[in-house]
């Protein structure tokens, strides 16, 4: 880990294997704002309008990837993360650590562990009850990625035939005619376009535990829990996504939780990121993604 300047901020910490690198904000956040390969660009969106600034009571979008509690509603989801954050570093593990969000008494932290030669990032989040009473709400993790490109979700496999296997969600903006969709057989394909304004939005549970973005010959791999028995936000979702214009959000929710006062919740992703080509047909695209998630299984 080094600090160092990155995007207008003066405070970032960097850290790298020498494969990927991410940099973390900590004038602001917590945020994780850049996540790539060394020497190539950003994989991350970056809101240029955003960058480097500090401050003010409105909530910016920055980019990157943030912490949300779901369900979303304003205002509490929108607790602006403009302020200077806290940080440790123990070797290995980086934790950075928001100051207690005065208009929710939630206090949001992530902890990121980078693999030593693998590229594999760990990132913990947690949202810590910092009032005199209960709240219940979900951690929400949101990765707001850089388009062109798209967002795989896999279907769940089919059991009993006469049972529903998955609830999807859809906004009332939602326009499954856009040609940004494919409702496809074996995933759920959304496309980021630039030039396409109107936002789209879905969301699903999702067993499998696994959601991809792919860009340039460049793909990114979320792995996540599911908890069967867990209640989860928007018509039992666990992984959502988002696009407007040239980003696409690869978001994935934990279990609601009624968190006690001074109690804590976790949600574990773990990041893996190929240089590999994914597109063209269903069938092509689950062959080329098959060694990858081959790759990312838990061990």
């Amino acid at each position: 880990m080094q600090k160092t300047a990155y995007a207008g901020w003066p405070n970032c910490l960097q850290l790298s294997n020498g494969q990927i690198e991410l940099i973390a904000t900590t004038d602001i956040g917590p945020r994780i704002i850049r996540f790539g390969f060394v020497g190539e660009p950003n994989l991350f969106k970056e809101v240029p309008e955003h960058l480097g600034t500090t401050g003010g009571n409105e909530w910016k979008s920055y980019g990157g990837h943030r912490l949300w509690h779901a369900p979303e509603v304003m205002p509490r989801s929108y607790a602006p993360d403009n302020s200077p954050i806290d940080h440790s570093w123990d070797g290995r593990t980086l934790k950075l650590i928001q100051p207690v969000e005065a208009s929710t008494g939630l206090q949001k932290e992530i902890e990121i562990t980078l693999d030593a030669s693998a590229n594999r990032v760990s990132v913990l989040h947690r949202l810590n009850n910092r009032n005199a009473w209960a709240v219940e709400v979900a951690p929400w993790a949101l990765t707001v990625m850089r388009g062109p490109g798209m967002a795989i979700v896999p279907h769940e496999p089919p059991t009993n035939q006469l049972l529903p296997v998955r609830p999807l969600s859809l906004w009332g903006y939602t326009d499954m005619h856009d040609p940004r969709w494919n409702w496809g057989t074996k995933f759920i394909q959304l496309k980021c376009d630039p030039s396409a304004a109107k936002p789209q939005k879905f969301g699903v549970m999702n067993t499998l535990g696994w959601a991809a973005y792919a860009r340039d010959e460049r793909v990114f791999i979320k792995r996540f829990g599911f908890d069967p028995n867990g209640v989860y936000p928007d018509f039992g979702c666990n992984t959502e996504c988002y696009t407007c214009g040239d980003m696409i959000e690869v978001e994935t929710v934990g279990p609601l939780h009624k968190i006690q006062p001074g109690a804590t919740v976790e949600h574990l992703e773990q990041w893996f990121l190929f240089k590999s080509k994914v597109g063209g047909s269903e069938h092509e695209i689950e062959m080329q993604l098959a060694p990858l998630l081959k790759a990312t299984e838990p061990k």
